[in-house]
């Protein structure tokens, strides 16, 4: 059995999952497919065979044992997949597991997170996991999956499943949530901490994303990881801020400003340390006004409106989150000069990639337009830096 899982398009809601915030996201087109065949005859439970069409040579894992795959190897993803479903349901069989994508590789367009889903959903059906008791009892739908697949990686436990090592990454579920609950022609609203899917918003007809992928490694097994852990930090010392001051206790930052009065004395108390102040004005200024904008902007058909509230938030994430790089914001310039209507840096930040939404009938003229002026001011990413079309596509599904 196969599973085709989508990459995730963040068009808003940079760094707000973890915090208990809100995000606005699409599933792209482009995705990870990962088959899951018997293993050899005689092989022992929990032992994985894993092959990718993107590299040479199979990957041989066990449950339950470490891998001496070099950090950021695309087996450890396999590898944290198969420890913690074989913790949370029991053994696995013997299994081969072939994955092949059509996501470029640490974009932001969440290629690792896609990986694990894919190879759950196909180690699932493989295994008859949703006929586990422990699966039935604790993954009542898509959205409880969506939360779970996010344990994978940072580690947590969900409900009665007890967490294991995840890959290092102190994530929400944004990117998950968005493979296996978003639907075609729509940009998905969700809700996180816990994952809520609070509803949709359709994209006008005659709009596609354009991607254009900056060639600066958005790797979160790499280089790039403590700078993002250090965002998902700063927001857990605000949430310790709240506790010690106010003597209240809330497990995000989207509890802590559900208090009253509480915006007020967190920008008081923020003043104290400006990483902090950042840090909490990145995400007022996502949550109260980016997001706010653009859903009504969409519901209204005023695509213009979108494109300012996209402004509005890329701003805010380089001046106040700090995730955008040189080459990011280039992309999100040029594509405003080039004509796209909006245009925004997503996901992790630190490289990565950047949408920009233009009219379907020049998408790929503006693309090729958009990659040529870039690399006239970044030739060193020639080789990889790319783009691509996306429409907001269907969540995961068999194939």
């Amino acid at each position: 059995m196969s599973w085709f899982v989508p990459g995730r398009v963040e068009v808003f809601g940079k760094h707000t999952d973890y915090a208990g915030g809100r995000s606005l996201l699409i599933a792209s087109q482009q995705g990870v497919t990962a088959s899951a065949t018997d293993g050899p005859d005689g092989a022992l439970p929990g032992t994985v065979t894993a092959r990718s069409t993107a590299a040479e040579g199979d990957v041989q894992l066990v449950a339950g044992e470490p891998s001496e795959l070099p950090a950021g190897h695309w087996g450890n993803y396999v590898q944290a997949t198969i420890d913690r479903l074989t913790l949370n349901f029991g053994a696995l069989k013997p299994v081969v597991i072939e994955v092949d994508s059509t996501l470029p590789l640490a974009s932001g367009m969440s290629s690792s997170s896609a990986l694990v889903v894919s190879v759950a959903l196909a180690l699932a059906d493989h295994n008859d996991l949703w006929n586990n008791p422990s699966w039935s009892e604790n993954i009542l739908d898509r959205v409880d999956m969506a939360a779970y697949l996010a344990t994978i990686e940072n580690g947590l436990g969900f409900k009665a499943l007890p967490g294991a090592r995840g890959v290092g990454t102190f994530g929400g579920s944004q990117d998950h949530a968005a493979m296996l609950n978003c639907h075609s022609g729509q940009l998905g609203i969700f809700r996180f901490a816990p994952t809520v899917a609070e509803g949709a918003v359709s994209l006008p007809d005659g709009w596609t994303f354009v991607i254009a992928v900056s060639g600066v490694l958005a790797e979160k097994t790499g280089a790039a990881l403590q700078a993002y852990n250090n965002a998902s930090l700063q927001v857990r010392r605000l949430a310790e801020l709240w506790s010690s001051k106010s003597g209240g206790s809330a497990n995000t930052l989207a509890e802590v400003l559900a208090e009253e009065g509480a915006r007020e004395k967190m920008l008081l108390w923020a003043q104290q340390d400006p990483l902090l102040l950042a840090r909490l004005n990145a995400y007022l200024v996502e949550m109260e006004q980016a997001i706010p904008s653009a859903i009504e902007a969409l519901r209204n058909g005023d695509v213009e409106g979108f494109g300012q509230a996209a402004q509005v938030s890329h701003e805010n994430a380089d001046a106040n989150l700090g995730n955008q790089v040189a080459e990011t914001n280039a992309l999100q310039r040029l594509a405003r000069e080039l004509g796209a209507v909006g245009s925004s840096g997503f996901g992790a930040g630190f490289g990565g990639s950047v949408w920009a939404l233009v009219r379907t009938d020049e998408a790929e003229a503006f693309a090729a337009n958009w990659l040529r002026a870039y690399l006239e001011e970044f030739p060193e990413h020639s080789e990889r830096a790319s783009t691509l079309l996306t429409e907001p596509a269907e969540s995961a599904h068999r194939v």
